[in-house]
Parts: structure tokens; C-alpha cells; sequence
């Protein structure tokens, strides 16, 4: 075993591009090699075991090592392996359509099979354009999205994307795309210039959807496609919506004939006690893009679920959404993700979060007498802890604190503690969590006791 790690290591650091990773970092230190799953727990090459707290990356919603979804995958590449969706169809892919539209709310009733959540936002994007085209409105093309958001890495998904820092190395992108300020109530008085505190949650939430209304009047409704919101922003720290906050959204974009875009990458499929987050916040969108838990990653799969009257001028003469992806809505990830549906329904996932998302919360939430942690928040099984340089004034981390504590101990600790979950600073310096949606308090508990411990060392840090 020793001289196959040696040989792994060497080849990861030689070959191996990994994403969204700091290459250097590995100079000196392995690179971690994780070799199973099973449950809510990962297991590294060399046998020690890790709560999985990310759920992979917002992925694994029904947990590792689920042989159902596997055979379900290896059935049906023995009768279909590949046909792309050209023209054609095939019988996984028509199945899960149906039953997505049967799911999602009011009349999204139309399933565009991509391969990652990158491309379900390119899809709408596009979709927009060409919609507003055939309806006889070519100057609509330009979007909306929050400060800190991020939507994917594609060239239009990464324009969308409100985070400045990981589009500085690929600029020019594509151009009319527009901020506005997000929901994060714990720093209302930044967001706002001083007019909120945050303590009027309603207020606060008016005041950021009347935002969108402003860009729009501003830019002049005749040249605003689409405003695109994840349920719950996940980049700075999970921020819920504020009440109300999307019921003025959806008033506005239909007082301005503007598509409202629901991203849920990670939020769609049980993350947060619903089947879709829109549910749970009580809207109807244009368009719900999606992937991760889809499939609960046991196979690449996207999906941007679309409302019929997007769909309607496609329907005659000669038009065609001159769009697509070689392997959306593979055989293959299809038929895994029926077998994902039915283990939601088998085992009432959505039930299970709905049921211990309070107990989750609550446990969570006992990390606050540390001096260290700001704010807990967050919903279902989606929650963001931020870290604080000092509680009272809420002052946030230097760059370099952020270098040597959030980097430098508090990410390594975490993983060597036995938990997986990401510290992140997109925004504010935050660990967030988002493990499978079928752990319950002894879970909990695990996470909590080794966040306390990590971030005990952390507060003498500072």
C-alpha cells in the first residue's frame, strides 16, 4: 500500500489539475486521496474516516455508498449506454422530464437536460435572449444577480456571478450583467449604508428587492432579461430571504415583463426541506435551474425546468433553441436520478429535514459563546457559520488573518479533526454546511463538537 500511495501522490502532484485549487499548497504536503464512502462519512486512502459536513459539495443528498443508485446506472448503460437528445429521446430521460415538471410548481412544466448547474444557468440565460427575441423585444438581453452570488464557471454563468475576484483572470466577459445587494440581514447596516440595522427582517427585505426595481428602471425595462437568485445565497454564508422578500421580487419582475430565475444548484432536491426552494419561500419562477442532488452526484446531471409559455414560441413554424449539450439528459444519469427520487420518497427525506432542521439550528447555534463566531444561519440543511474578528463591533477578518487563521489552521484543523466542510471567504470568512439529508442529532453533535474545538484554538488566534 505504500508504494501505491507514494505513486498516487506523485502522479496527483504531477498530472492531476484539481479545480479551484491552490496547486502550491501541495508542495510539501499531500494531496488528500479519498478512496470510499458510505453513509454520511468519507474514508481516505489510508483508512481514517471524515463526517462528510458538505454533503461533497452539496451533492450527496442521500448519502454514500447507495448500491441502488449504482445498479440503477450500471441496468441501464447494459440496454442504452449513449443517445444524445437530439432530435431523439429515450425512456429515462422522457421519465425523469415528467416526473420534474409533475414536482415543480405552477407551470414549469418543460425539462432541458444539461450536464452541471454552470450550463442550466447558461441555458437560461440564453433561453431569455432568444425568448425576448421571438416575442418581438430584441433589447432585452441584460441580467440581474446579488453582490457576492455566484452562478457557475461557464463564461455567461461567471458573468452573472457577483464575485469579483474570480472573474478578474478571465475578463473581458460577457457584458450587461448588474448587481444588487444581497440578504445578508447580519451585515444590513453595510449592505444599506446605514439606513437598516436589520432588526425590521421585512424592511430590510423590501428595501433589497426594491433594489432590483431600481437597476431595471435605470438600465429601462426594455433592455432587462431576467433577475437570477438562489433561494438561499450560498457564496458569504448562506443567507435566507427576508419575509416578503420574494414576493416583491416576483411583483416586480412582472410589473417589468422580466424573467425571474430561480438558482438551484444547490438549494433544488431536499436541501431545504422541500422539493425545490422556491416551495419553501413560497414563489413561482420562470425558470428553476438545477444539478447537484439531482442525482445525489452519483452521475453528472443538470436540469433548467422551464414554464410553458417560455416554451410556446418554440412550438410552431420553424423556430428552434439552437442550444445544447452532447451528454444532457444522458441514459445513464437519468435512470440514476429516478432511482434518487425513489429513495426520497422511499425514505421521506424532505420529511426528515423539515423534522431536525430546528434541532440542527439549535446545535449549531451553541458555537455563538465563542468569540470567535458572529452568526449562524441558514436553513433546512444549509447553514453558514461567520467568523468574526470581534463579536461586538462585528469587524471581519484582515486578508491576512483570513490567509493565517481561515486558510492557515481553521480549513487544515477542520479535516484533521474529522470533518469535511468548507471555510470559505467570498465575501465574509465562513464555514459552511450542507451534509446528506439523512443525518439526524448524532451528527449534529460530531459537527458541533469538533467546530467548538477547532474554533476554541481559532479565538486565541486573533
Amino acid at each position: 500500500m505504500t508504494g501505491n500511495y507514494e505513486q498516487l501522490q506523485r502522479d496527483a502532484k504531477d498530472h492531476l489539475w484539481m479545480h479551484f485549487t491552490r496547486h502550491s499548497s501541495y508542495a510539501e504536503a499531500d494531496v488528500p486521496i479519498i478512496a470510499r464512502g458510505e453513509g454520511a462519512y468519507i474514508y481516505d486512502i489510508e483508512g481514517n474516516r471524515y463526517l462528510d459536513g458538505l454533503a461533497g459539495l452539496f451533492v450527496t443528498q442521500v448519502g454514500h455508498g447507495r448500491a441502488e443508485l449504482a445498479d440503477a446506472g450500471a441496468e441501464q448503460a447494459k440496454q442504452l449506454a449513449f443517445h444524445p437528445l437530439w432530435s431523439y429521446a429515450h425512456e429515462p430521460a422522457i421519465e425523469l422530464a415528467a416526473r420534474l415538471a409533475a414536482l415543480a410548481p405552477g407551470d414549469l412544466n418543460r425539462v432541458f437536460f444539461t450536464n452541471s448547474g454552470s450550463e442550466a444557468v447558461e441555458t437560461a440565460w440564453k433561453l431569455a435572449k432568444n425568448y425576448f427575441k421571438l416575442r418581438g423585444k430584441p433589447g432585452k438581453h441584460k441580467v440581474i444577480g446579488r453582490n457576492i452570488a455566484y452562478h457557475g464557471t461557464t463564461h455567461g454563468a461567471l458573468s452573472i456571478t457577483g464575485l469579483a475576484d474570480i472573474k478578474a483572470p478571465f475578463e473581458p466577459l460577457v457584458p450587461s450583467t448588474f448587481r444588487v445587494p444581497n440578504t445578508n440581514i447580519y451585515r444590513a447596516s453595510e449592505i444599506t449604508g446605514g439606513l437598516m440595522d436589520g432588526s425590521d427582517p421585512e424592511a430590510f427585505g423590501r428595501w433589497c428587492a426594491d433594489q432590483i426595481e431600481f437597476v431595471i428602471q435605470a438600465e429601462g425595462p426594455d433592455t432587462v432579461a431576467a433577475v437570477f437568485l438562489e433561494p438561499v445565497q450560498n457564496s458569504g454564508g448562506c443567507f435566507p430571504p427576508p419575509p416578503g422578500y420574494f414576493q416583491r421580487v416576483r411583483e416586480i419582475c412582472d410589473a417589468y415583463d422580466v424573467l425571474l430565475v430561480s438558482d438551484e444548484v444547490i438549494c433544488a432536491y431536499g436541501r431545504l426541506g422541500t422539493m425545490f426552494g422556491c416551495e419553501r419561500f413560497d414563489y413561482v419562477p420562470d425558470i428553476i435551474t438545477s444539478a447537484k442532488g439531482l442525482t445525489s452526484g452519483y452521475a453528472p446531471l443538470g436540469a433548467a425546468i422551464i414554464s410553458d409559455r417560455l416554451m410556446e414560441p418554440f412550438l410552431s413554424g420553424d423556430q428552434t433553441f439552437y442550444h445544447g449539450y452532447t451528454f444532457g439528459g444522458h441514459p445513464v444519469s437519468t435512470a440514476v436520478a429516478l432511482a434518487n427520487l425513489d429513495v426520497f420518497d422511499a425514505e421521506d427525506l424532505l420529511g426528515n429535514v423539515r423534522r431536525n432542521e430546528a434541532a440542527f439550528l439549535a446545535t449549531l447555534s451553541k458555537l455563538k459563546d465563542l468569540p470567535v463566531v458572529g452568526d449562524v444561519r441558514g436553513t433546512g440543511y444549509f447553514y453558514g457559520i461567520e467568523l468574526v474578528k470581534d463579536r461586538e463591533t462585528r469587524e471581519t477578518f484582515s486578508a491576512e488573518e483570513c490567509e493565517r487563521i481561515l486558510y492557515g489552521y481553521v480549513s487544515k484543523a477542520l479535516w484533521s479533526e474529522g470533518l469535511y466542510c468548507r471555510a470559505d471567504d467570498r465575501g465574509e470568512p465562513v464555514i459552511q454546511l450542507s451534509p446528506p439529508l439523512t443525518v439526524g442529532q448524532a451528527e449534529f453533535d460530531e459537527m458541533e463538537q469538533i467546530l467548538r474545538r477547532v474554533l476554541e484554538k481559532a479565538s486565541t488566534m486573533l
